[in-house]
């Protein structure tokens, strides 16, 4: 894979959702009053399966490869989506409820998650996007700071290789390009590490994403300063749900790519990383 390819497959990391940036609805600022309380949100056991789960990035790429997973395994979930058209496909599938509206708002946010046990955010926009209005940031800390208003003790979010200590492990062509939607993401993760430690937490940064069929081959690694490379969003979906009810996963950072994928970004670094043990 060459350098462009890398960047362009790391630009739209997650569900590859570009939410438009409207003003802010209502009165409040997402992040309103979060840095004065930690959540009062009690962590509590994994469990096999989740009955009930939110999705926020559901529309396509990875996020619309979890729904079909977690429906398979035997969880309801609540999608939040902006267009008619997909939360018409959703709502045909079984055990799925569409849900439209935007990640912006926090209220529409709050209101689907309503009642689920688990949530997970693949949000992402683009490049273009405007500064302090990336979805990136402020639809990601939307779901964060829901979840922890209505008791939803575990959440994963999936952000992307590049943020925090996993700057180390991206190309300096690549992290130059995506610095803005890296730091956007980058603020999400701070803020569910650091404000809601109550909460059960995963934090999952995929590398070059790649829109071909699972191979099964790609791994979780807590060796974020040097995992770097590619894979698939199926595998990456498939990576998310087993997280979703690991006991090993709970608050902890890691990097997901396919070792078995070849490309010029994973030969430089990341070649030797230790697979995390889900199980």
């Amino acid at each position: 894979m060459n350098s462009f390819s890398f960047i362009l497959s790391l630009i739209y990391v997650g569900a590859v959702t570009c939410f438009t940036a409207p003003a802010f609805v209502g009165s409040r600022h997402p992040s309103d009053n979060l840095m004065s309380r930690t959540s009062t949100t009690t962590t509590t056991s994994l469990s096999a399966k989740y009955e009930k789960v939110f999705v926020a990035g559901g529309s396509r790429g990875v996020g619309r490869a979890i729904v079909e997973k977690l429906i398979a395994d035997g969880s309801e979930v609540v999608a939040l989506v902006r267009s008619d058209e997909v939360a018409a496909e959703l709502n045909e599938m079984d055990m799925v409820t569409a849900v439209i509206g935007d990640a912006f708002d926090y209220k529409t946010v709050e209101g689907a998650m309503d009642g689920c046990k688990a949530a997970i955010t693949t949000l992402g926009g683009s490049t273009s996007d405007d500064g302090d209005k990336r979805v990136d940031y402020v639809g990601n800390n939307n779901v964060i700071e829901a979840a922890g208003i209505l008791g939803v003790t575990r959440v994963v979010l999936v952000t992307s290789i590049g943020c925090g200590s996993s700057k180390e492990a991206a190309p300096p062509s690549v992290f130059e390009v995506l610095k803005d939607v890296l730091a956007a993401k980058e603020r999400a993760e701070n803020v569910l590490i650091k404000y809601y430690t109550n909460m059960n937490w995963t934090i999952i940064r995929p590398g070059g994403l790649k829109s071909e069929p699972a191979t099964g081959t790609a791994i979780l690694t807590e060796d974020v300063k040097t995992a770097i490379g590619s894979v698939h969003r199926e595998d990456v979906a498939d990576l998310v749900v087993k997280a979703l009810t690991s006991p090993n996963t709970e608050k902890k950072v890691l990097s997901a790519i396919d070792p078995d994928i070849s490309s010029g970004a994973y030969t430089e670094a990341g070649t030797n990383v230790d697979a995390f043990a889900l199980a």
